[in-house]
């Protein structure tokens, strides 16, 4: 019974905390859908990936039933998509640089079981 929450409203709910890594650029978006929808999240900035380009990881605690409307947001707001990015060949100096076509946006996403919530 250690995580399950007393919720504002006196009632009872376990908690989770979804951690969400997502691509910088999908980052406004998904925050204003959150928001719209009444969740509030806390923004990171983190780098990783094998194109080690700007990533954000939100952290959102939600309670237990609101965990698949929330992956339902990120679902639609961070789609994979196709990006052209500059490539320079590092092997031949002179290489004339072609841009290389990678895909890039989704989601990243853990749930995790809350033991403790305290709003100070």
């Amino acid at each position: 019974m250690s995580n399950i929450i007393n919720t504002r409203e006196g009632r009872f709910s376990r908690m989770k905390l979804i951690i969400i890594v997502i691509e910088d650029d999908d980052t406004p978006a998904l925050i204003r859908k959150l928001t719209e929808q009444g969740y509030r999240s806390t923004k990171l900035a983190s780098t990783g990936g094998f194109l080690l380009q700007g990533n954000t990881t939100l952290l959102v605690g939600v309670e237990d039933e609101h965990v698949d409307p929330v992956l339902d947001i990120i679902r639609q707001t961070c789609v994979r998509r196709k990006k052209l990015l500059p490539h320079v060949a590092s092997e031949i100096p002179t290489a004339i640089n072609l841009p290389v076509e990678v895909e890039v946006g989704g989601a990243i996403v853990f749930v995790v079981d809350v033991q403790q919530f305290h709003e100070m």
